[in-house]
C-alpha cells in the first residue's frame, strides 16, 4: 500500500504530471489529431483518464487514503501535462494528417 498524505501540493502535482494514463491517452490522441484545435480535447481526455486511474487505484485500496483533497488541482495539473504530451504527439507524427 502506498502512503499518500492528504492535501500535499507536491503529491497533487506529481500525481498529475507522472500519471501514466494521462501521458498515454494525451499522446495517442494528440498523435491522431488532424487539426490543432483538437489538442486541448486530447489533453482533457488524458487528464480525465489519469484521474480515473487514480480513482480506481484508490478504490481498490492501493493508496492509504481515498480522498486526496486536491482532486481538482490534480485534474488541472493533469490537463497541463496532457497538453504537453498531446502537442508532442501532434508534432512528432505530422505524416498521419492529410494536408
Amino acid at each position: 500500500m502506498i502512503d499518500i498524505n492528504p492535501f500535499d501540493p507536491q503529491t497533487v502535482v506529481l500525481l498529475g504530471v507522472l500519471n501514466p494514463a494521462t501521458i498515454l491517452v494525451a499522446f495517442l490522441l494528440g498523435r491522431t489529431a488532424d487539426q490543432w484545435q483538437k489538442i486541448p480535447v486530447a489533453a482533457f481526455a488524458g487528464a480525465f483518464a489519469g484521474f480515473l486511474l487514480y480513482w480506481l487505484a484508490a478504490t481498490l485500496g492501493l493508496f492509504s487514503i481515498h480522498a486526496l483533497g486536491g482532486e481538482a488541482g490534480m485534474l488541472l495539473v493533469g490537463f497541463a501535462s496532457g497538453l504537453v504530451w498531446a502537442v508532442l504527439g501532434y508534432k512528432l507524427f505530422p505524416a498521419a494528417r492529410s494536408s
